[in-house]
């Protein structure tokens, strides 16, 4: 029997000549690394490094401190 097969998940992969500087001010680039409901995606499927990853949770927690970013998702 086979087993369930997954979609291929698609990768987002951050270089800062294209996407620009990854800070808490650029919601639009932090929406992107995260999912529907709030949560981060994992390094896997961002295609991301370990020291990159902390920067973007960095990043998200600070913007959601300041309030642009929510912390779970909405309407």
């Amino acid at each position: 029997m086979m087993k369930d097969m997954k979609e291929p998940t698609t990768r987002i992969r951050h270089s800062e000549e294209k996407h620009g500087l990854l800070e808490y001010k650029n919601v639009s680039l932090l929406q992107k690394f995260c999912s529907p409901q709030g949560k981060l995606f994992d390094r896997k499927r961002l295609g991301i490094t370990a020291k990159q990853q902390r920067k973007i949770a960095q990043a998200v927690k600070r913007a959601r401190y300041l309030g642009l970013l929510r912390y779970v998702g909405g309407r």
